[in-house]
């Protein structure tokens, strides 16, 4: 590739970048799939900006999938590794084994030879590492069951391609070579020079037990001298010339680079300049896998797709269906909850970018012919691209069903008795509430509608009981009727604003205190003459302000005191505009009044706060001088 024509590859890419993802994300669909349709646009079937310089594009982004692989890595240490084990070699293994056999007996079916079927059923079985990981994290699910759970499939895929680039050339003897996708991904035994099985074999582990200590022992010290240096750009490279040289070296022993920098970020991961290697790293890796996004969208053969769209959509519609029921079968065999299973189903129910390179590797190795692997990396290709709107289908249309249903879970009988407090959600919030009355010897009833947070609660011997607090049946078996208080502590605006109605009309002598997510949540609260309104961030805010103040040299009687005159300020203001809420030009004029006669207050410390006793004292210079 010419330097005009690298430039204006680079100025397209970047182009559709920069106008399609900011679109997609503004309509929900998320930064992936914005990716593969600006690969689709530009494309030589739309657009035409992009195409014979497709594959050395795509051998260029598919290391953004090896950076991720070493990002990953890094976020998890040695000992979590070993913790995820069981799905590792358990979940990956068996989703790996019986789609493997699924799709081949299907081949076989349609009277494919058993070599054709056993290599098709291998590359298929195969999910989208990029894609799957990348959606997870825009949408927070990596920490869920489902999320851990798709990660150690993942990795098993990845580590499973090792085998399946060493026994695709022994389904059809002939000569080998491998595709230009498969220069960064993966490598083959000639890397190795073509030495004998057993030497091979010590190379690898050599290379490998290599990487472990150079990772362990060496690095530190290099870390800590470029560190040394305080040039921000050396520290830079040296994350650079880390992952490169891995992949190098990957390559020559005829492993994957992908699995290598995996091994290098695990080693790291307890490194105390992990987080500047993540720092480094993670804008290129964005960018580059961006750009594998974007050509994985530029390389949907259309043209196959006109001449057998029947077939080929049937394919893919075929594929993830299989895929999805194989994955519900093992996640239930494991014991996922349905909601999670779901999930995990639909994450994992397309191909993968490692299709792409053993297809290529399959057909240069003459084990499948171009009428079969064409059309079959369309199907892989449309999948992966289907992979967002799945992922969003299930966001908005089938986990909501479990949130309002609690996955059919019944409502937990309540057998605390009599209680003065009941606490409806117990979060984060919630949980602080409960722990301080329960150490003063004041029992609890606390309601909540997540399955997975109550089981998790009870294991840490809280007693939390399963049910929706908008239900008025469970208000009277939580014992609404004899309680004192009702502690509004759920993180849903609506549904706690109808909990709170629905209190105040059936159980009108309960107190209620309310936890607020933010102001306007705090105004509707007070609208409704809610007994005690907190919001969550303001008292932890406030604390901190004060801090800050003392850090800048106020003496901590000054500062806890301005922290309190604005607290009682703030709240008698916030009393008043939840009033006049909704009317924006009087709003603001008198937010802005407000907030001129605080500053006049505290800049004055004239301020005669009502019916407190400050003893905020700073004791700091009595200490000193020994009184």
């Amino acid at each position: 590739m010419h330097s005009e024509d690298l430039f204006f590859q680079a100025f397209i890419y970047l182009m559709a970048a920069v106008l399609s993802v900011p679109v997609a994300k503004r309509l929900g669909l998320g930064s992936v799939l914005g990716y593969l349709i600006a690969g689709v646009i530009i494309g030589p079937f739309v657009l035409g900006l992009v195409g014979e310089q497709q594959d050395d594009v795509m051998h260029f982004a598919e290391f953004g999938v090896v950076m991720m692989l070493f990002l990953i890595g890094l976020e998890l240490r040695p000992s979590l590794l070993w913790q995820l084990r069981g799905p590792i070699l358990g979940l990956g293994g068996l989703q790996v084994a019986v789609t493997t056999a699924a799709i081949a007996l299907i081949a076989l079916l349609v009277g494919l030879p058993w070599t054709m079927a056993l290599a098709i059923g291998m590359i298929l079985s195969l999910s989208s590492t990029a894609i799957v990981l990348q959606t997870l994290n825009e949408k927070g699910l990596m920490r869920t069951e489902a999320g851990q759970a798709s990660f150690s499939v993942l990795l098993f895929q990845d580590i499973a391609v090792i085998p399946m680039l060493a026994l695709l050339p022994l389904l059809e003897m002939g000569q080998t070579a491998i595709g230009p996708h498969a220069a960064v991904l993966v490598a083959t035994a000639e890397a190795s020079g073509g030495l004998p099985a057993w030497q091979r074999t010590l190379l690898v582990m050599g290379a490998v037990g290599g990487i472990i200590v150079v990772g362990r022992f060496l690095m530190r010290p290099v870390f800590r001298f470029i560190a040394d240096t305080r040039l921000r750009e050396m520290f830079t490279a040296t994350a650079l010339l880390l992952v490169i040289g891995i992949t190098l070296i990957m390559q020559m022993v005829g492993l994957s680079p992908a699995l290598g920098t995996f091994v290098a970020g695990v080693v790291l991961a307890d490194n105390e300049y992990r987080h500047e290697l993540e720092t480094d790293i993670e804008p290129f890796k964005g960018l580059l896998l961006g750009l594998f996004f974007i050509s994985v969208g530029a390389s949907i053969d259309f043209n196959v797709l006109a001449r057998q769209p029947l077939l080929i959509l049937g394919l893919v519609i075929g594929l993830m269906l299989l895929k999805g029921v194989v994955l519900l079968a093992l996640g239930r065999f494991f014991r996922q909850s349905l909601s999670q299973n779901l999930l995990f189903a639909m994450a994992l129910a397309q191909g993968g970018e490692f299709c792409f390179v053993l297809f290529s590797f399959a057909q240069q190795s003459r084990v499948l012919p171009t009428t079969v692997t064409a059309p079959l990396v369309v199907v892989v290709a449309l999948s992966m691209a289907l992979t967002p709107l799945v992922m969003m289908a299930n966001e908005r249309l089938v986990q909501p069903r479990f949130i309002g249903q609690g996955e059919q879970r019944e409502t937990d009988t309540i057998d605390d008795g009599e209680t003065p407090v009941i606490i409806a959600g117990f979060g984060r919030f919630g949980q602080i509430v409960g722990r301080l009355l329960i150490a003063n010897g004041i029992q609890t009833t606390v309601l909540d509608h997540d399955p997975a947070t109550i089981d998790l609660l009870r294991q840490f011997g809280h007693k939390v009981f399963y049910g929706d607090s908008s239900r008025i049946e469970l208000l009277h078996a939580a014992g609404a009727a004899e309680a004192k208080l009702f502690v509004m502590a759920i993180d849903d605006v609506e549904r706690s604003l109808q909990t709170i109605d629905l209190v105040k009309k059936h159980f009108p002598h309960l107190k209620i205190l309310a936890r607020a997510i933010d102001r306007r949540h705090a105004y509707e609260l007070l609208r409704r003459d809610v007994a005690v309104v907190e919001r969550e961030t303001f008292e932890s805010a406030l604390s901190l302000g004060a801090e800050a103040l003392k850090l800048l040299e106020f003496r901590a009687y000054h500062a806890h005191r301005a922290a309190r005159i604005f607290r009682h300020h703030d709240v008698q203001a916030m009393r008043e505009m939840a009033e006049i809420d909704g009317d924006m030009p009087k709003l603001v004029a008198r937010s802005q009044q407000l907030s001129a006669d605080l500053k006049e207050v505290l800049q004055a410390d004239v301020y005669d706060l009502p019916r407190e006793v400050d003893q905020a004292w700073d004791t700091t210079a009595l200490r000193k001088y020994g009184t």
